[in-house]
């Protein structure tokens, strides 16, 4: 991956059309990592990892937890997002109502199974609004550009740095949600909360 220089800065977030906006799901709308955490130590006694240790997309390259248990673990979420408890990331219910009241959502996920993040909006949301979001799990980390350009969006919230890059690559605007793992990608614009997001899509004119 291309790492930016020590002294480059990201540029800021550019304000978004609601409508041509479209949004990853684990990391950026579901918080997979307190689930993974979790399972983790409840069910296997690794307890020593906090959320900053997870410096590398690829867990199994950053925490010392056999890559074989890594996989068992996101199996566990990406099969059973609710009876893992997996929760929302702070104010993203909030924002995708209101997003999903002006003209619907877009949510395309690398996940290979659509089923479990249906279920999991519909666990979370009231049936108005998960009637507007629609849910694309196209499998495979590097080929979101060619979906959510056939999606009619042009800018995309991501939490995979990489994704981030080929999106920019692509002529589609990426926002970059911050986390540990992608604090390399500073120069494409970022936001770090649901409500930094709400304020470049929900505001008046745009």
């Amino acid at each position: 991956m291309p790492r930016s220089s020590a002294n480059s800065r990201p540029s800021s977030p550019p304000m978004i059309n609601p409508a041509r906006l479209g949004f990853d799901f684990d990391g950026v709308i579901a918080d997979t990592a307190e689930a993974f955490l979790r399972i983790a130590c409840k069910d296997y006694g690794l307890c020593g990892f906090r959320l900053e240790h997870i410096t590398r997309f690829e867990v199994e390259h950053c925490l010392d937890i056999p890559a074989e248990l890594v996989a068992e673990i996101f199996t566990q979420i990406l099969r059973d997002s609710i009876g893992v408890g997996l929760k929302p990331m702070p104010g993203a219910l909030e924002v995708l109502t209101e997003l999903a009241e002006q003209g619907g959502v877009t949510v395309i996920t690398a996940r290979p199974l659509l089923k479990p993040v249906l279920d999991w909006f519909a666990e979370h949301l009231p049936p108005a609004v998960t009637g507007s979001v629609r849910v694309l799990a196209m499998g495979d980390h590097d080929d979101k550009p060619r979906h959510i350009l056939a999606h009619g969006l042009d800018s995309f919230v991501d939490d995979r740095a990489e994704t981030c890059q080929q999106l920019h690559a692509a002529g589609i605007q990426p926002l970059v949600f911050r986390q540990p793992w992608n604090r390399d990608c500073r120069h494409l614009p970022a936001v770090s909360s649901w409500q930094e997001i709400r304020s470049l899509c929900l505001q008046k004119g745009v």
